[in-house]
């Protein structure tokens, strides 16, 4: 599942990356966007881009090609964001 496929207010965790540029995996890493973390999307743009999502207590803005290298798990029990 894709970031973009939420629904604003729901909140998932973030399973694995998409396969690609270990250089921008390693930005999305450096910003809190690791492998367990629970996150709430807060904000989508009309045409659907640029997301705004909550994590950790911080906002972050990211384009939709960007959201789209994180695999998440809508499913996955997040009573409350890390």
């Amino acid at each position: 599942m894709k970031i973009g496929d939420l629904e604003i207010g729901s909140e998932a965790m973030i399973t694995g990356y998409e396969q690609g540029s270990k250089t921008y995996r390693h930005k999305l890493l450096r910003m809190g966007l690791v492998k367990g973390c629970r996150l709430r999307l807060l904000r989508k743009a009309p045409m659907g881009d640029p997301v705004e999502i909550e994590l950790k207590g911080q906002k972050i803005t990211l384009r939709k090609s960007e959201a789209d290298v994180l695999i998440i798990d809508a499913k996955t029990e997040c009573s409350e964001l890390e």
